[in-house]
């Protein structure tokens, strides 16, 4: 698991990173199911939205192991990277990259820092769900 700061397309952001045993488009798949969700991040209880694999101008809302009700819209999604806004503000971003070993990736806001614990369990059972097979 690899940690650290980067330039990204939002700016200056927190990278956790980790690379799978699942391929790269199951991966990108399973970052993208809002079905899936629940199963792989460990702060979301539901996800309400009509676009079962989120795509830029998706909204919806996610309902947190802790009950609260938030919307949330994806302002990018494309080549391998998305992003929303959750709550009307800059959350994380979800990325894959292809490659020998594919590597799956959560850029967080700096002022965020706290949450790649978080993070760090979510890129372990992402590997997992991935790896599964069927919807």
């Amino acid at each position: 698991m690899d940690t650290g700061i980067e330039h990204t397309p939002d700016g200056r952001r927190l990278v956790v990173a980790r690379r799978t045993r699942a391929p790269a488009t199951a991966v990108w798949r399973a970052f993208r199911d809002t079905r899936r969700w629940p199963d792989w991040g460990p702060t979301v209880r539901a996800v309400d939205c009509e676009d079962r694999y989120v795509e830029r101008g998706s909204t919806g809302h996610v309902t947190t192991v802790g009950g609260l009700r938030l919307p949330f819209e994806v302002t990018s999604c494309a080549d391998g990277r998305w992003t929303w806004d959750v709550a009307r503000l800059p959350a994380t971003g979800h990325r894959v990259h292809d490659g020998s070993e594919p590597v799956a990736a959560f850029e967080l806001p700096l002022a965020a820092a706290p949450y790649a614990v978080v993070c760090r369990r979510a890129l372990e059972r992402l590997d997992r769900v991935a790896r599964t097979t069927g919807d």
